[in-house]
């Protein structure tokens, strides 16, 4: 995207505000926020934890004049990772076996309306892939809520090279997600 810069960050209080500011922003255009798992604070808690862990990375878009474009925020899968834990069914352990450089998990990616839909510049899109351009990890892997803009949303990751691999419910309190993987990462 042309005027577009990126700004890579392993420090989550340096971004942590423009996150939520732009997580109520977008979730609230949706009517997400009333619903537990997307409240503000359940959110942020998701955020610290997600950044608590070795890795994790975010990257911020913003436009010529400095407007924030939008985030997308990951993590490799350690060792230790529950990430394939809630699958609802069962995979063959070498393929959830994980070792902290094998998988990256991309926790979140909001684009603000401005940026996105009909008249939207691929920010999205472009946010994604300048992530990925610099990370080692072989594959990359997902979870979207498959009942939101009914279906559009997993079709657009389908066009990025993702496949659905699953299905889970990460939380309690959160949707059934439909699990993707795109392998290998620089598909």
């Amino acid at each position: 995207m042309n005027g577009t810069t990126y700004r890579r960050t392993a420090d989550v209080d340096s971004v942590r505000d423009l996150i939520l500011d732009i997580h109520i922003e977008v979730r609230g255009e949706f009517g997400l926020l009333n619903q537990p798992f997307y409240h503000p604070e359940r959110f942020d808690e998701r955020l610290t934890m997600y950044a608590s862990r070795p890795g994790w990375e975010a990257v911020v878009a913003y436009s010529g004049e400095e407007e924030p474009i939008g985030y997308v925020f990951a993590v490799p899968l350690g060792a230790d990772t529950k990430w394939w834990d809630n699958e609802r069914h069962d995979h063959p352990a070498d393929y959830v076996r994980e070792d902290g450089e094998r998988t990256l998990a991309l926790n979140e990616i909001l684009v603000r309306r401005k940026w996105r839909g009909a008249h939207g510049q691929g920010a999205a899109r472009a946010l994604h892939e300048e992530l990925l351009s610099q990370r080692q990890e072989q594959r990359v892997t997902l979870l979207v809520n498959p009942e939101l803009s009914g279906g559009r949303l997993k079709a657009v990751y389908e066009s990025w090279g993702y496949r659905k691999i699953g299905e889970q419910q990460p939380f309690d309190d959160s949707p059934v997600f439909a699990t993707m993987l795109r392998d290998p990462l620089g598909a």
